[in-house]
């Protein structure tokens, strides 16, 4: 081939290695013979883009061929692509991420150690146990390491064989038209080995399934959603991999008179209507015990006091967060007819003093309003 290996690939001579990559997966795409079936040109402008890009794509090939031109590519022993699966096994390296074939297959190590699975364990605890932590023990059923065979599957005294059916890559290749194409090997399931004589105990899988009892810390502070993370206490690894991890999730479960929102406490209290007028103090609950709360007189309902300290403890750092008291006002639903006699005392006392004073004010100033807007009008 004496023509420009730049000239084929359609780029100038100081393009970088990714701008080459990438006109050669156009020209590969459109001169393929499956999509040129019979087409000898075709075929051809195919095997030249495959040369072209092979020099192109190999840093040293490169730097011969921009020195001393094809001759100097003969001289060091370059005699081109090669056989028709070489320039197919450079063709799946370059699509294997947009066709999924895989790039050339790499030899396993069948006896490579096999790390453990993680594990999700969703743990719910109290909303004191939350506030306070805790410490929980709990069973969780778990596959760990045979201990007869050390996690290697076969039967002690023997060792696991190379698959002959993949020779240890753990795929096979099979031809589809111009393309090779790799997939789990049936008969190793992608291990790269077999096991002729397997572990009475675990039947050959290096794992087998038991009860576990799990201490788990539960720090102050937590919330729904936290994830606490335990080493090792997953599931076992295979021919001395490691175990894998324990993810134990948080969900906490409501209070019957606490609610929380970050280390923030709320606590609705009731009082009555004459304590709530008055003024008074009260013994309240906290998450902590109890506290004093003094209500001034006149408090409204709905109104809101906070007390500093008695909330949730950071989960990083010290201090703890508030609580928030609202004042919820109960009016009595029966009255003894004494009750009624002093409460209907008490309205009169108040229309006379205030409430009426206020109404009618108001009354008054609404007519006046109107009057003005009557004579405005006669004026008019």
């Amino acid at each position: 081939m004496s023509r420009d290996y730049y000239e084929i690939i359609g780029v100038s001579q100081d393009a970088s290695a990714e701008t080459i990559k990438k006109c050669y997966r156009k020209l590969a795409m459109q001169y393929h013979p499956d999509k040129n079936p019979g087409d000898a040109e075709s075929e051809e402008r195919f095997k030249e883009a495959a040369e072209a890009y092979e020099v192109l794509s190999d840093s040293r090939k490169r730097q011969i061929y921009d020195t001393y031109g094809h001759e100097g590519l003969k001289n060091n022993g370059y005699s081109g692509p090669g056989s028709a699966s070489d320039i197919f096994s450079n063709i799946n390296d370059l699509f294997g991420d947009l066709f999924g074939f895989g790039g050339r297959s790499q030899q396993r190590n069948p006896n490579a150690p096999v790390p453990g699975n993680d594990l999700r364990y969703d743990m719910e605890i109290s909303f004191m146990d939350a506030v306070h932590g805790a410490t929980k023990e709990v069973e969780i059923t778990k596959s760990e390491t045979c201990w007869t065979c050390e996690g290697s599957g076969a039967r002690p005294g023997h060792n696991a064989q190379t698959c002959p059916t993949c020779h240890g890559r753990g795929q096979v290749i099979r031809s589809q038209g111009f393309f090779q194409v790799s997939s789990t090997c049936p008969r190793c399931h992608g291990a790269g080995r077999v096991i002729t004589e397997p572990c009475a105990d675990c039947d050959g899988a290096g794992l087998v399934r038991k009860t576990k009892k799990v201490s788990i810390r539960i720090p102050a502070g937590v919330d729904t959603g936290a994830q606490m993370r335990l080493r090792g206490e997953g599931e076992g690894g295979r021919r001395g991999g490691p175990a894998g991890d324990l993810y134990v999730v948080i969900h906490v479960l409501p209070h019957e008179l606490f609610q929380r929102d970050g280390q923030t406490v709320f606590l609705r209290y009731p009082l009555s209507m004459v304590n709530a007028a008055l003024g008074c103090e009260v013994e309240i609950p906290t998450v902590h015990g109890t506290a004093q709360l003094k209500v001034p007189p006149g408090t409204q309902p709905g109104e809101r006091f906070t007390l500093q300290g008695q909330g949730v403890p950071a989960l990083r750092g010290s201090g703890k967060g508030p609580m928030v008291v609202e004042i919820q006002v109960q009016v009595p639903k029966k009255l003894t007819k004494q009750q009624k006699e002093l409460l209907r005392e008490f309205g009169e006392l108040c229309a006379e003093s205030e409430e009426e004073g206020f109404f009618s004010r108001l009354f008054h100033s609404y007519l006046g309003q109107g009057n003005k807007k009557v004579h405005a009008g006669k004026a008019g």
